[in-house]
Parts: structure tokens; sequence; C-alpha cells
């Protein structure tokens, strides 16, 4: 037996690999899992290329429980170690990997933003227990050897008398870490971290129903037929799936196995995904994966992290900032990729070359496959529209490259259902939704009920009003008024109709200037300025006598400045709700409050005017409501 001293320069190592090395013990599983993969798959090519004259046949790694010893096994068939090898992998370079990286974070300690360092992983086994055991035999024709360590810089090196070729690590839990004793502890983070490994992972056996054995049945004198019951065999409980579907060629899969795994990957999840997009690159780096669009609503923040960054198939994280864009990290699926350079912080990360790359590649792929589910299935997608939406247009104000490419697939849909991209509506509403000056002007809603009076004045002089509703339209159609030339959009409730679409033809007032002047100063003395400005317009005299709208420029600001950005920069603060009051001078009821004899009854009918507007447009609410009610009744009596 030999006996020796890891070469330490840190003083006791193994408490500081305890703090520092992982802020979340649990990962151990997952490195000692990957460790016994990357065994097993090294036999594996080993085997192939004629170097190991071994069977490879069908391993498996294998995770047990002694709850009675305190112990958990890991186990597996592959390709092993000699004493020699023990030294100089787990003694030396293991130890001086785990060294430096120790040297490297210490200062910065759980805050370094670690994602995971794999390599160092069989040192990750003494944040949980107080001795390890190492009992590996390898394809080599060379005796096993058992290497013992107690969290000291002291360890013990001795043959065994272990057959089978491979590696069984066994970790002695420490008091502070017996959840990992519990059945279904490691069950959960097998099936967190190790669900989709490449080599078959057994925890314990299960009973299922022979596939060799049919039951009898049986029929007795009345007829009465009986099956006997399905014999029960015990087999070994794999929990992962080694093959999904991510690292299968696009061709292998049908519409149904891309539904399946979204099934595997979210069992919770009871909506079936809208569409899916299949990631396969070789060059200039590695990557795989599928992302799915599920439905969406129209809360940003909901949906994110849900997709799963792997590591040749062992799960990392699901926080994929930095590597997937930004606007799409409201999609779900997995990404895998073995040049994503997990042992750095998130900074280094969002820095780095590659993965700046694999971020484009992303947003690219995307693109491409919204603009052929586009050309496909207009139809279809028009119908998925709505689901969609915030995704695709958080991607045009957030990634220019994505802007120019949504040119073909981003639709504009109208309140009448008709969906339009963007040159198709500019090409219907050129000839009737241009101004005075030649800019064209696109009217849009965001809400069918509230706004449904402006809509139908639109409407009614033929003009298209789009229904844009989703939380970031004001930050939207801010980009497209600063990209696309001569246009500008205004919302219908914005203000008159006329008003909104100059043309130069003005209607003329029934009033005289002095009678403006004195409807004007009456108005001013009812109608309450800290929330109204008040315009006086000669209109149609059909239309409404009090219209309540917003300017647009305060409204958009205070939207953007809601949903993050926009209107901070014009330091405008939390800005007060400020609506116009446009009295139209030629309705007859502005006729009839002028004529009125008595101030009393001229302020009562002013009043009961500006409430009705303010109900067109939901902002009676309150004391101001109960008034208006009790006045409404005394009217009519």
């Amino acid at each position: 037996m030999a006996k020796g001293n890891i070469n330490v320069s840190v003083e006791n190592i193994f408490p500081l690999i305890k703090k520092f090395l992982y802020s979340d013990h649990e990962i151990f599983l997952r490195e000692l899992i990957s460790n016994a993969t990357d065994a097993t798959l090294k036999l594996k090519h080993l085997t192939s290329i004629g170097e190991a004259s071994v069977e490879y046949g069908n391993p498996k790694i294998e995770v047990k429980i002694d709850k009675e010893e305190k112990k958990l096994h890991i186990i597996d068939q592959g390709v092993g170690m000699t004493a020699e090898e023990v030294e100089k992998y787990i003694n030396q370079i293991a130890f001086s990997g785990a060294e430096e990286f120790l040297d490297k974070y210490k200062d910065s300690a759980k805050d370094s933003g670690i994602i995971g360092h794999f390599g160092l992983g069989f040192y990750s086994a003494f944040m949980v227990a107080e001795k390890v055991e190492i009992i590996t035999k390898s394809y080599k024709d060379e005796p096993a050897a058992h290497w013992v360590c107690d969290g000291s810089p002291e360890f013990t090196l001795e043959k065994a008398d272990k057959t089978e070729r491979g590696t069984e690590i066994i970790l002695h839990i420490a008091e502070d870490s017996t959840e990992f004793l519990e059945e279904s502890k490691i069950r959960e983070l097998l099936m967190k971290y190790n669900k989709f490994m490449p080599i078959p992972i057994k925890f314990g056996t299960k009973e299922v129903n022979d596939p060799d054995f049919t039951p009898k049945t049986t029929k007795d004198e009345d007829g009465k037929e009986t099956t006997e019951p399905h014999k029960q065999i015990t087999v070994d409980d794999i929990i992962n799936n080694p093959d999904p579907a991510w690292t299968k060629q696009p061709t292998e899969l049908e519409d149904e196995d891309y539904k399946n795994f979204y099934r595997e990957l979210y069992p919770m999840q009871f909506e079936e995904p809208l569409f899916h997009i299949h990631l396969n690159v070789d060059y200039p780096f590695n990557l795989t994966g599928i992302l799915y669009f599920p439905k969406m609503t129209n809360d940003l923040n909901i949906q994110k992290d849900k997709i799963q960054l792997y590591q040749n198939q062992v799960f990392v994280t699901d926080n994929v900032e930095g590597i997937v864009p930004e606007f799409l990290t409201m999609l779900r699926g997995v990404i895998d990729s073995p040049d994503i350079p997990l042992n750095v912080s998130r900074s280094y990360l969002q820095a780095d070359g590659a993965v700046k790359k694999i971020s484009s590649y992303i947003t690219r792929k995307v693109a491409d496959k919204l603009k052929s589910l586009f050309n496909n299935d207009r139809e279809d997608f028009e119908n998925k529209w709505d689901d969609i939406k915030v995704v695709i247009e958080y991607g045009m104000l957030s990634e220019d490259k994505f802007f120019e490419k949504a040119e073909a697939f981003a639709l504009y849909p109208t309140v009448d259902g008709k969906y339009y991209t963007f040159e198709e509506l500019t090409n219907a509403i050129k000839a009737k939704q241009t101004d005075k000056d030649d800019k064209m002007v696109i009217l849009y809603a965001s809400n069918k009920d509230e706004q449904h009076s402006y809509i139908e004045a639109a409407k009614a002089k033929g003009y298209e009003v789009l229904m844009l509703d989703s939380p970031i339209v004001s930050h939207l159609i801010q980009k497209l008024e600063t990209t696309k030339e001569n246009i500008s959009f205004a919302r219908v409730d914005g203000d008159h109709i006329d008003n909104l679409i100059k043309k130069e033809e003005n209607a003329i007032s029934k009033l005289s200037d002095e009678e403006k002047t004195k409807l004007d100063e009456l108005l001013k003395e009812v109608v309450p300025s800290e929330k109204f400005m008040v315009q006086l317009e000669a209109m149609d005299s059909n239309a409404s006598p009090f219209i309540i709208t917003q300017p647009e420029f305060m409204r958009r600001m205070k939207e953007m400045q809601a949903t993050g950005g926009g209107g901070g920069m014009f330091g405008m603060g939390n800005m007060p709700e400020m609506y116009n009051l446009i009295v139209n001078t030629n309705s007859e009821l502005v006729g009839e409050i002028l004529n009125t004899k008595t101030k009393k009854k001229q302020e009562r009918l002013i009043t009961q005017s500006l409430d009705l507007a303010r109900l067109s447009q939901g902002l009676l609410k309150g004391e101001e409501l109960t008034n208006f009610i009790k006045r409404s009744y005394d009217m009519i009596k």
C-alpha cells in the first residue's frame, strides 16, 4: 500500500473547495456522472479505432444509495485507471486544476457567475463527502487500484480485487449533506442535470410487464372470460434518454417527434408549441438544438428562462442570456454546444467572439424559419400571429439584423382582421391616407372596444386602422418612423380624424370670432385646466360635440417609459394624465350652450357634455361617475 500527500500549496484546500468551488453543492453529482460518461465514451472511441482490444458492449452508469452505511456509489464501465493513472490524474492533474481554479476565483466567491467548470469534477465530491474512495480497473491488463482520501491532503493507494472494467466512486456522505442519501433528492438531480446524457444511467430497478409473456384468457362453464394477470419482471430503471431529438438530423424526425420531445422537456406544459426551429451547425463553431415558439402572452417577463443550455448533453443552466439574443429568451427548448466556454463569468461570456457568432447565427436561423413558415402557409402564420408577435416585435426593436429580415414576415393586422406586410400596407393606404404635406399617416388602435367611436370615424372616411396592442408598440412605431421615409403613426383617439390626416379642406365655423371667445371663456371656467387642454374646432355638424383625445407624443412617451426607455430621456418623470378636449363649434349642442340664458344651466350642460365624453373614454370613475348618474336622472326628470 502506498501512502502519500497530495502536493498542495494552499493550506488544507478541502474546506476551500467546499466553500468556493461551486456555490451549489448539488453540482457534484453532475460532475461525477460527466466524468463517468467521458470514461465510457473514451472506451467507445478506443475500441472503434482498434486501440482497446476489449468488447465495448452496452455499458451503463449506475448510481446507488446505501443509506445504512451513508454511502453514495457512482459506477461506470468505462476505460478505468491503473494505479499509475490514478496517481497522475487524481493526485496531480485534477488537483492542480482545482487549486488553480480556486486561486483565480476565491476572492470573488459565489458572485463570480461561474456556470460550471468541467474537468475539475472529481474534487467537487468533497463538497458533500467526508471521505472518498475510488476503486478502478483499467481496460489494460493491469491490477485494479483502490484510492482513499478523507479530505486532508493525505491519501492511500493500494491494489484492489475488482475484476470488471471501469471505475466505482464511493462517497461517504458528510453529516451536513445527508439530503444526498435520499432517493427523491438524487432522482431529482439526475432528472435535472443528466436527463439527456449519452450513456444510459441506472438508478434502481422497476417492475414492468414481461414483453415475452402473453396472458391467457379462459372461459368458465357460464361463458364468463377471465384473463390472468400480466407477468411482471424487474428491469433496470434507466432515468435518462441517451438519444434526445436534438442529437438527430432534422430528416430523421417527424412533426410528432418534435412535439413528443417538447413534452419530455416540459412535462407540466399542456399547450402544444406553435412551431419549432432545429439548429444544426458545425462551422465556425459546433451547435445543435431545437427551439420552440410557445403561445405567448403580452407579459414580457413571465416567459423567460425556459431554454436549457447543455454542453455535450450535460445540463448547464437555463439562464442563457448573452448566448441567445435577449428577444429569443422568451422561446423554449435546448441549445447544446461544446464551444461555449462554461468556466468563466458572464461578462466574459458576453464579450466572447465565439458566443457573439452563436448569438447572431441563432438570430439568423430564427428569422429564416419565420420567413419560410410565412411563405409556405401564410394563413396559418396569420392565425398564429397574436401568439408570436411579442417575440418578433421585440426582436425588431433590439436586433437591427432581425429588423431587416422581419420586413418579409412581420405583420400589421387591421381592426377588421386583415393582415398586411409593411410594403402591402403602404401600397394599400398611399392614395387615401396621405396628408397635405405628402406624409403617409398610418392609423392604429390599441383597444377595439375603448376606441370604437374613433375607429368608426376613421372607417367612415375609408381609412384603414391597424390593431396594434402589444406592450412595446410605442417603441416599435418610433423605430419604424425613424427607419422608413415620410410616414407617421397616429393612434385613432389622438385627435379628431380630420386633424390626424390633415387635408386642405377645412370646415367653416358657424360661430363668429366673438362667440368663439365667449365660448372659450365659458369652457375654461368649468373644464379643469390641469386635466384638459381645450381646443375649438370647426367640424362636421354631425360629429360629436365634445371629443377627448390624448396627444400622441405625450401618450407615446408615457407608454415607452412604462415599458422601459423612451420617456426617460425627455426627463418627464411621472407625467400627469393630460388630455385634449376638442369642442365642435358647428354642433347644435354647442350652439345651444352659448344661447342658454342662465350661467348655472350653461355650466351644467358643459359638465354633462364633458362627462359624456369622459364616459366614452372610460375616464369617468368614483365620485365624478356617481355625480354624473345623479345629474343625468335629474335632467331626465
